[in-house]
């Protein structure tokens, strides 16, 4: 019985090969143009490319209010939103290019890492569609997709260090070309992002009207404008391990536990104004303000984890920039550092990095702040570049899963962290 279910398996691979080379020889496929679908978490987003990079149409429905209101991503709600809006977008998209369908040389979709429900919608939308057009597929690794941004922006060949940092992830690679990477660094346990949104609302910002329609990420950047930095001291994560992953899980326990301090000793500052009124004498009925109030230092606690959190990013990218010339990973003319995520959009920490990339004879290069987040065009421009080398381009008919774990490239944390590279001091002096 497994001969003739061989025999099959080996007819349908044929297939797939013919399809793709004569797919290959066609006028829409030599077009590239590209449709783009991006779903890995909370932002619905298409966008319609040719090959120069040049963004012809795009959409994008963001669910950050939704969210802000529920006090996190709600992973079922997330799909639900996909759910309504992505036929709207993907159409928007092609409509506002002038691009139809048939005109297309591939679609490619974000199916890798990500919340699972969200992929779910963007692969399932996805493959329908290639099937309806006969059109090929491209699954996207989002993380491959942000690295490659700025390629689309600017001429910058391979190999380049990368820093991705965001509301999922923080990590280090080497892109040496469009799916080969090194990865120097990760998250060991929270992302930048999340500590700032989870600070955020420890911090009950949504309750400052200038914050309220704000990131956690975004109102924290606002009031770390107004504070003082150097009034509260955190430690930065992992000071004594010489290797190049992150934690934030650590700092945003430092910062709760100052925040429950301030409370209390804001607290008792009121406790102590009543008492001058001669209060009747309690045990001690006012210990505390309550959780949720805003504190009057809000400002320098903001600009304190923003500090930190910046400080912790340069301090690994330092590393990995002495790891990358020890290895002669990166060229020796105008090596790069690119700088990209969502969390790349905040200046103060992208001024961090500009301060490591100086001092280590690194040019940075960062995207603008619209694609820095995510989005479609990010994911399309990932399907031009593996067209162009005709990497992953798969048949409409061919089954592809979702996968919300994912590494990126080949894992070489364990050589970075037994080569022990001791930084030399760089004072971390962000210009206002």
């Amino acid at each position: 019985m497994a001969f003739p279910t061989m025999i099959q398996s080996k007819i349908r691979i044929l297939l797939r090969l013919l399809w793709c080379k004569q797919t290959a020889g066609s006028k829409a496929f030599r077009s590239r143009l590209v449709l783009g679908i991006e779903t890995s978490c909370d932002e619905t987003g298409a966008a319609v490319m040719d090959e120069t990079g040049a963004v012809l149409g795009e959409s994008l429905h963001s669910q950050k209010e939704v969210h802000l209101r529920t006090g996190g991503i709600i992973p079922t709600v997330a799909q639900a939103l996909h759910r309504g809006n992505i036929e709207r977008v993907v159409q928007e998209a092609l409509d506002r290019s002038g691009v139809a369908p048939a005109q297309l040389a591939a679609v490619a979709a974000t199916v890798k890492p990500g919340l699972a429900l969200s992929l779910a919608v963007g692969l399932s939308f996805s493959q329908r569609f290639v099937r309806h057009h006969n059109k090929p597929f491209i699954p996207v690794h989002h993380m491959e997709a942000h690295a490659l941004t700025v390629r689309m922006l600017q001429p910058l060949h391979f190999p380049f260090l990368v820093l991705l940092v965001s509301g999922g992830h923080a990590l280090l690679a080497v892109a040496r070309g469009v799916d080969d990477f090194l990865l120097l660094g990760r998250t060991l346990d929270e992302a930048p992002g999340d500590t700032l949104d989870k600070v955020a609302r420890r911090l009950s910002l949504r309750k400052l009207p200038r914050c309220a329609a704000l990131s956690g990420g975004q109102a924290i950047e606002l009031l770390a404008q107004d504070g003082d930095r150097k009034r509260f001291c955190f430690r930065t994560p992992m000071g004594q391990t010489p290797d190049c992953c992150f934690s934030f899980a650590g700092l945003r326990n430092q910062v709760t536990l100052l925040i429950q301090k301030q409370e209390a000793e804001e607290g008792r500052t009121v406790l102590d104004f009543l008492c001058s009124f001669s209060l009747p004498d309690h045990s001690d009925p006012f210990p505390g303000v309550e959780e949720g109030t805003v504190l009057s230092c809000v400002n320098d606690i903001a600009a304190a984890t923003q500090h930190t959190v910046a400080s912790h990013l340069a301090k690994r990218t330092h590393r990995a920039v002495l790891f990358c010339r020890t290895n002669h990973l990166l060229p020796s003319q105008n090596p790069t550092l690119v700088l990209s995520g969502g969390v790349a959009s905040n200046q103060y920490i992208r001024k961090a990095l500009a301060v490591v990339a100086e001092a280590t004879g690194l040019q940075l290069l960062c995207p603008p702040s619209r694609f820095c987040t995510d989005n479609g065009a990010m994911v399309a421009w990932n399907g031009v570049e593996r067209l162009r080398e005709g990497i992953g381009i798969l048949a409409p008919e061919v089954e592809v899963s979702y996968e919300p774990r994912a590494p990126l490239g080949v894992d070489i944390t364990a050589e970075v962290r037994a080569a022990a590279i001791r930084l030399p001091s760089i004072r971390i002096k962000i210009p206002d």
